[in-house]
């Protein structure tokens, strides 16, 4: 079973995403950016979704963090955020996002993304 990191500091938005792939991934759940690295480094998920806006630090320093790291730069990371603008989808990509969801999204488009993802689409 593949395993999924999900980090948001929102508990709505993660017992969604827990809700959603729970049936079909090992999930490890994080509330923010630095938790979200630690458990990335001592789990190596398969795949982060990583919310942009997290307390302790950003989805996107996090995300910039893990590709620097050699032993986590292979993991693809997902942003998630409420931000939309074409800035803002640059900044994820410089740090190495491999994918961009926007908020708000339904169940079966973030199962689809997260699938093709791991399939190599």
């Amino acid at each position: 079973m593949k395993k999924i990191l999900i980090a948001d500091d929102s508990v709505h938005i993660r017992d969604l995403m827990r809700a959603t792939l729970e049936a079909d991934f090992f999930l490890v759940e994080a509330a923010d950016g630095e938790e979200a690295l630690a458990k990335a480094r001592k789990e190596k998920p398969d795949l982060a979704l990583l919310d942009v806006m997290m307390p302790r630090k950003t989805g996107i320093e996090a995300c910039r963090q893990l590709k620097a790291d050699p032993a986590t730069k292979n993991i693809p990371v997902v942003m998630l955020t409420a931000l939309k603008s074409s800035e803002d989808i640059r900044r994820g990509k410089e740090v190495g996002a491999d994918a961009y969801f926007t908020k708000p999204f339904s169940p079966r488009a973030l199962l689809d993304k997260v699938n093709g993802i791991l399939e190599g689409e």
